[in-house]
């Protein structure tokens, strides 16, 4: 009897050992739960003090053109924004908005402490982190401001790291980088992907340099046709289908220009002015040769 107890005792002894064993991986998950909680938090905090930076930053732009650029009535504002996004990055120390924005009011603005040296290494920082604002902030700023060859490539590097990401702004910059090929070859298939994607964004002048390239006689790249054929309705693939080219380069260079227009870009009204006029004189020619033919034909008969 006493050997058969000894036995059970030695069979529960293993699901101790688990259960031992299970602790620290359950001791670990809480932790790495608490950790990521915790970083949650201190992301939601930044966030908010962020927003509240760029909200004071927004003020200041909303006048800035009105007055100068010292002006003491700005200061608060100022400050408050400086405040803000410094507490930003004391929250969370690896967060890229609070870096980029902090570095524009050194870099920019008249604020009271502002450091171009400080401004500049958290740009720095913010792009190398991955901010893609930063990114094309610096790409423009090392290529406008600098003027020897390894800065070019620098700042080439940077924009293609924000293209990466998507951003309208560095997109033009490189769409226009191939368009004159400075820097690089010319390629004008790249520049065409690089003004499409950007003006699915919204940016004005990326619309109005595809627009009046596909009015020139510009060949879109194959990619961009598959991808808009993909988003077509099914009454264009049906055209397609039946032998129809689907992109009509005036209509989707009005597409382009109504992107501008709606971005609230002159220019794209004047584009879409010259196309109605156009579109008028071709078709008031068209009904006078067919009037003219029929004449004839009457006289014919």
């Amino acid at each position: 009897m006493t050997g058969r107890i000894q036995n059970l005792r030695n069979r529960r002894r293993p699901s101790n050992n688990v259960e031992l064993l299970k602790k620290p991986a359950l001791k670990f998950s809480l932790l790495q739960f608490n950790q990521q909680r915790e970083m949650h938090s201190r992301n939601k905090k930044a966030m908010e003090l962020i927003a509240k930076g760029w909200s004071a930053l927004k003020e200041v732009d909303r006048v800035i053109d009105y007055c100068e650029l010292n002006d003491r009535r700005l200061i608060p504002f100022l400050r408050r924004a400086k405040e803000n996004f410094e507490l930003a990055l004391e929250a969370d120390n690896t967060n890229t908005h609070a870096r980029y924005w902090l570095s524009k009011l050194h870099l920019k603005y008249h604020v009271p402490g502002a450091c171009k040296a400080v401004g500049a290494a958290l740009l720095v920082e913010a792009a190398d982190m991955g901010d893609p604002d930063a990114q094309y902030e610096l790409g423009c700023r090392l290529r406008v401001e600098n003027d020897y060859e390894q800065s070019d490539q620098q700042a080439f590097y940077y924009l293609e790291k924000a293209v990466d990401q998507l951003h309208p702004g560095a997109l033009y910059l490189l769409g226009a980088v191939y368009l004159t090929g400075d820097c690089v070859k010319q390629d004008i298939a790249s520049a065409l992907w690089c003004f499409h994607r950007a003006s699915e964004k919204g940016h004005a002048g990326a619309a109005i340099a595809y627009g009046s390239l596909l009015l020139r006689g510009a060949q879109v790249p194959e990619c961009l046709t598959k991808f808009t054929s993909k988003r077509s309705s099914f009454a264009k693939r049906a055209r397609k289908n039946a032998g129809v080219s689907v992109m009509n380069p005036v209509e989707t260079a009005k597409e382009q220009f109504e992107i501008a227009a709606k971005a609230g870009c002159d220019l794209g009204y004047k584009w879409l002015e010259r196309i109605e006029e156009e579109e008028k004189r071709l078709l008031a020619q068209n009904s006078s040769a067919e009037s003219s033919q029929s004449q004839t034909e009457m006289l014919i008969i």
